[in-house]
């Protein structure tokens, strides 16, 4: 499987586009009239000023301090690019910002600070504390970083966390927990060897000691060898910290029957002879980044008996920071934390080390294409995990309140460990799992619109993020004029360009076409002129014959112009029981709508046929399909003939003894609001609607344009369904990414 690339040009455009920079900040309140101005600002603000000055903890209820972090640079260590100074680190700690979000729902804002003097670093930040409720640091050079770290942890009444020290840390060590656990080893017994004593390897063996690592049984290393008492060369205090009394001096020497090594320095720092001497079952993580000190396939060829991470995404057991800083953050500020302790990052490791002993839910199998369960090749949990959020932050909470360092500690936990499960975005877990199957299935994708730049754009992106093969139908001196104007030019050698000029088949083809359509009023020639000449029929014709996996088209004409010349090749029509479902995303909400592509105006036994479609589609997307049949009616009134196939289609279902929950006909509030629901006891949906049925593709196209332009919702689709090939069709307003969206779809299969 080849590991996903991009262009200088296409990162840049993804900082640059839709508008510069990854995050915005929209109001919470209304802000609409004089009064909602008035309560927001002066007069009505000053009230919670005067409650917060009298009791300074109140300002965890009147204000967003609670759920605020800084993430706060000065640029000397930008991942492994160096001193690249404050500004040069903007790009990363916005970055770092949308992770919080994404993860742990933690509202975050990047601050770079433009000075290399400690001092100067620490009062900035000491000044910022009554904004934030907690301050990540980061990317900030050894040894300033421990000076830093320290001063603020003592003068502030905050957590102030160094993520590229503890962030390490606590993914390491839940990884060691498990690591111990499968070779059947005890922590203090163990001999550890660590490579490497910036920031991040001081804090492994700091947090490892605090675990219970005896001070003389971890050796640790530096590019000058072994740290020893009496060693004064490229020394500092937090280096001496570890030296231990021995006559070991180098990496290879200390290798020597060691139980666990850490790395956290160079790519090809350990050799084979040094993994060939260490103890039997040893644990080795090699965490250099990019590349790690020994890769695990040379580990394994000299010790099978290995257990290896690394901090890449392509091997298994990735020591990935985005497992550990935002749920700890996430239980620090949820019990108004003054520090993240020792005891705290301990229980986010073991919570962490848990999760990976217990039984994987088939929505993340399923994400990664293929069945996980704790064993020497899985003892850390995959960051998409859809239980870290409700399990790792109450275990943070629950150290934090034990060490007293919790200003207002949780009473009831199970309610706690339920708020926090909906506060993440499900749509986000989806459409991970929708990219992780397509990169499973390496589809090879027919892109049949080769003259477009969009089109050209995303079949680019489909083969450069490691998805499959791009096949785009083309003329390839067109393809290679619109590629360089994208400046995409040396993409032209990677694709696969096709067209009836340069193919063999098209004999094949066109007899193909001919056994279909000669009783349709279609002689040889206007064949011929189909499939020679026409790119959607053309593309069909590939993927009818295999020569392909899946299909996108439709970015140059309209759906219906689409459809009408795919049907020429495959059935694809309402007589077939084919239908469209779009999916609609918006604020952490997923609705399919049907049938926003074939059925013009179906009957009840239709609309039946298009919800059993959509059913199919929702669980292909890892949902659990609730149907609402809607209209303008709820259950009979206001009675109108309009309605009435809406209220027969789920007695059509119910005769056909479906096996998914279907209620109607209803308006959309009664379908989408819970409590609206509640109105109507009788009614058999468990909870609101995830599709919706609608009368007429009139208003299917209605609703899903009216919340496009009007909700700002992201719409994916329509989705084909009842085909047996996998074909997506496109709007003609799509952007790239919308088209690779849909060739993402194609190649999962989806419908």
């Amino acid at each position: 499987m080849s590991k996903p690339k991009f262009t200088r040009e296409e990162a840049l455009a993804f900082h640059l586009e839709p508008s510069p920079g990854k995050f915005e900040i929209t109001a919470t309140v209304p802000m609409t009239t004089q009064r909602d101005l008035s309560l927001a600002y002066s007069p009505g603000v000053a009230v919670p000023c005067e409650e917060i000055a009298a009791n300074p903890e109140l300002a965890y209820d009147y204000t967003n301090k609670g759920n605020l972090v800084a993430v706060i640079s000065n640029g000397t260590a930008v991942l492994g690019l160096g001193n690249l100074g404050a500004l040069g680190s903007k790009p990363v700690m916005e970055g770092k910002a949308v992770l919080f979000k994404r993860f742990a729902d933690v509202n975050s804002i990047d601050i770079e600070l433009d000075t290399e003097d400690p001092e100067a670093f620490i009062n900035a930040v000491k000044l910022m504390g009554p904004t934030f409720g907690g301050i990540n640091l980061e990317d900030i050079k050894a040894p300033e970083c421990f000076i830093i770290e320290q001063a603020l942890k003592e003068q502030m009444d905050i957590p102030v966390f160094h993520d590229d020290q503890h962030g390490t840390a606590v993914i390491c060590a839940a990884g060691l927990i498990n690591a111990l656990h499968l070779s059947d080893k005890k922590i203090e017994d163990c001999k550890i060897v660590l490579n490497g004593a910036g920031a991040a390897g001081i804090a492994c063996i700091e947090l490892l000691k605090a675990m219970g690592a005896r001070h003389e049984n971890c050796i640790v290393c530096d590019t000058k060898g072994v740290i020893y008492q009496g060693r004064t060369e490229g020394m500092n205090q937090w280096k001496s910290a570890h030296a231990i009394k021995t006559d070991l001096r180098t990496l290879e020497e200390a290798m020597k029957d060691a139980d666990v090594f850490l790395g956290v320095s160079v790519k090809g720092a350990v050799t084979q002879d040094m993994v060939a001497s260490m103890a039997d079952n040893p644990v080795i993580f090699a965490m250099a980044n990019p590349d790690p000190e020994i890769t695990p396939e040379e580990a394994h060829e000299v010790r099978p008996d290995a257990i290896v991470a690394t901090g890449r995404s392509d091997y298994p057991n990735q020591v990935n920071n985005v497992l550990g800083f935002p749920y700890l953050f996430r239980g620090a500020l949820d019990v108004h934390a003054r520090a993240i302790n020792d005891e705290m990052k301990i229980a986010c490791a073991e919570a962490l080390a848990k999760l990976a002993r217990a039984d994987v839910p088939d929505e993340v199998a399923m994400a990664y294409g293929r069945k996980l369960a704790f064993g020497r090749d899985y003892i850390i949990p995959t960051p998409f995990d859809p239980r870290l959020i409700h399990i790792v932050p109450p275990a943070v909470a629950r150290a934090c309140m034990d060490t007293g360092a919790a200003r207002r500690p949780i009473v009831d936990m199970d309610a706690y460990e339920q708020t926090l499960a909906a506060r993440m975005d499900p749509t986000a877990s989806i459409l991970r799992s929708i990219n992780a199957r397509a990169r499973n299935a390496q589809a090879r994708m027919i892109f049949a619109e080769g003259d477009d730049p969009r089109v050209l754009r995303a079949a680019v992106q489909y083969q450069r993020s490691g998805l499959g093969k791009a096949i785009v139908v083309g003329r390839d001196d067109d393809v290679k004029t619109k590629l360089e104007a994208a400046g995409l030019g040396d993409a032209v050698r990677e694709l696969e360009i096709v067209n009836a000029a340069k193919t063999d088949r098209l004999d094949e083809y066109k007899d193909f076409l001919y056994q279909r359509l000669q009783r349709k009023g279609h002689d040889r020639h206007d064949i011929h002129r189909m499939a020679a000449r026409d790119r959607h029929v053309f593309a069909a014709l590939m993927l009818a014959h295999g020569h392909g996996d899946g299909l996108v088209t439709g970015a140059t004409r309209k759906s219906a112009h689409v459809m009408e010349r795919i049907n020429h090749v495959f059935d694809a029509n309402a007589e077939n029981g084919v239908a469209g479902v779009t999916a609609l995303l918006h604020k952490g909400r997923i609705v399919l709508i049907a049938d926003t592509l074939v059925h013009e105006w179906p009957d009840e036994e239709d609309l039946a046929n298009i919800a059993t479609r959509a059913a199919g589609v929702a669980r292909h997307l890892g949902l659990e399909p609730r149907v609402a049949f809607v209209s303008f009616s709820t259950f009979g009134y206001p009675k109108s003939e309009r309605a009435e196939k809406m209220h027969l289609a789920p007695d059509v279902l119910e005769r056909r003894g479906v096996d998914f929950e279907f209620e109607g006909e209803m308006t959309v509030d009664v379908a989408l609001n819970a409590r609206t629901q509640d109105a109507y006891p009788f009614q058999r949906l468990t909870g609101p609607a995830n599709i919706l049925v609608v009368p007429a593709r009139h208003s299917a196209s209605i609703s899903v344009k009216l919340m496009q332009e009007m909700a700002g919702a992201t719409v994916i689709g329509p989705i084909l369904s009842g085909i047996d090939k996998s074909i997506q069709i496109c709007s003609s307003t799509s952007t790239a990414s919308d088209v690779l969206n849909m060739a993402v779809l194609a190649a999962c299969k989806v419908g």
